[in-house]
């Protein structure tokens, strides 16, 4: 399918014949590069024939694309298949560091969550990272990523940028990937090129608009906020930083940035500093990001009055936090009247006040659920890098049972175990639960997250 007319017009208009030229013929004539990024709390995965993605620490090209599906190690979140542009936020998070180091980060339009589980990467442990997504759908998506990558100090929640209104002030971060017209999508989605019309690009640059003007109070004075879209036009790059500049109050900070890596200035007279990635200049799709710091002061908080109802104490909770590797540093808590999480004690206070003005899907790391008399660990436990290496027998998969026990089929363990609850892993790295009952053991991985027709 060729691309808009209009789409190449508005290009010749905004970088030149030539520039627009080898723009559309990397879209439509050069496949996309294949890249993941390494989760460095769950070792070094390796890959045959990589190289790094310069803007990126742990991220990397691969030579060709491989099956993600039928690699275990994918599943027990050591890796996520990251397209390489949108791992330089790494960069802008660098910038904001020399600062000041970010206690509170809300990732405002985060599904599928690529980006959230790089900032999570690059925040420090004790810092929260608050990944939301509105559409309810993809915010389960959303969740299971940030499960999979394992690190407690996360709240993944469902809400729209109004919804956050009571917590003024609060983050020192906030990254808004925000919903845009596609255009870097071109080269791998059609349906994105069909879609694209001027209007749909005026639409998504006035919806942006709204998303900042919504959640702009909950960002502290002094704060950062990260923006990024898809797409290669003005309307929804340049002219929206200078609305946040002039209509909000902040300032474009530069991001230092290697020549050698290819990434283009601002396209308009405006000279700010900005930096698109074009499919034709870089080994990656299609990226604008801009960085900004808000140079007004948020209204005071005016988060509604609320009755707090009186905690459900938590039965053997020294039991449960002794399968931590810090329990010190965790409290319990009940997310619903069957199920128990843990969250970081110094965070604790910050989770709550999140989960009363929004809808929360995860907190911290679900511990388990209680089932009748039993309390039976919950897949997140398994996965999370806080888990005691000592907390539950483990058993080590070859690769072709990993791969069944991932299609939830039936698995053999080895005769010495244990009845109970066995962490079975890959390389090191677990997968889940099984229930070991002596002749026969139960596979707990999750239904809805089985490998299907492969």
């Amino acid at each position: 399918m060729q691309l808009p007319q209009e789409f190449v017009q508005q290009m010749c208009a905004l970088l030149g014949e030539a520039e627009a030229g080898a723009l559309c013929s990397a879209l439509t004539d050069t496949p996309p590069a294949v890249s993941v990024r390494r989760n460095p709390t769950k070792g070094d995965v390796s890959f045959a024939q990589s190289t790094p993605v310069p803007w990126c620490s742990d991220g990397c090209y691969l030579a060709e694309r491989p099956s993600f599906t039928l690699d275990p190690r994918f599943h027990a979140g050591a890796y996520y298949v990251q397209e390489a542009a949108s791992m330089f936020i790494e960069q802008a998070y660098r910038q904001i560091e020399r600062d000041f180091t970010p206690t509170r980060l809300l990732d405002l339009c985060a599904a599928p969550g690529g980006k959230s589980t790089l900032w999570r990467s690059l925040l420090p442990d004790g810092a929260l990272l608050v990944a939301n997504e509105p559409i309810r759908q993809r915010a389960q998506i959303l969740a299971e990523n940030l499960t999979k990558w394992g690190h407690p100090d996360v709240v993944t929640t469902s809400a729209y940028p109004v919804e956050f209104a009571p917590l003024c002030g609060f983050f020192d971060v906030i990254a808004a990937d925000v919903p845009c017209s596609g255009e870097g999508m071109f080269r791998k989605d059609e349906g994105a090129r069909a879609e694209w019309s001027p209007a749909a690009v005026e639409t998504c640059a006035a919806r942006q608009r709204a998303i900042l003007t919504d959640i702009w109070d909950c960002l502290r004075e002094g704060g950062y906020l990260v923006y990024s879209t898809c797409t290669f036009n003005r309307a929804e790059n340049e002219d929206n930083v200078r609305f946040v500049c002039q209509e909000l109050g902040a300032e474009v900070v530069a991001v230092p940035i290697d020549e050698a890596w290819g990434i283009a200035p601002d396209t308009t007279a405006g000279g700010q500093a900005v930096y698109h990635f074009f499919p034709h200049r870089t080994q990656g799709e299609g990226l604008f990001l801009a960085l900004l710091r808000k140079t007004g002061s948020a209204p005071a908080a005016r988060e509604k009055k609320r009755t707090r109802s009186k905690e459900t104490p938590v039965p053997d909770a020294a039991k449960l936090l002794a399968w931590l590797k810090t329990p010190t540093d965790f409290r319990l808590f009940r997310p619903t009247p069957e199920t128990i999480a843990a969250v970081r004690t110094s965070l604790f206070d910050d989770v709550q006040r999140v989960a009363a003005c929004v809808r929360t899907l995860t907190a911290g790391v679900l511990m388990g659920e209680t089932k009748g008399r039993k309390f039976v660990p919950a897949h997140a436990l398994a996965l999370s890098t806080v888990l005691a290496d000592t907390a539950f027998p483990r058993a080590e998969l070859d690769r072709d049972t990993a791969l069944r026990y991932l299609r939830r089929e039936a698995v053999v363990l080895p005769p010495e175990l244990p009845r109970g609850h066995v962490l079975v892993g890959f390389e090191g790295l677990p997968l889940g639960w099984v229930n070991n009952l002596g002749t026969r053991a139960n596979n707990l991985y999750p239904a809805e997250w089985r490998i299907r027709n492969v």
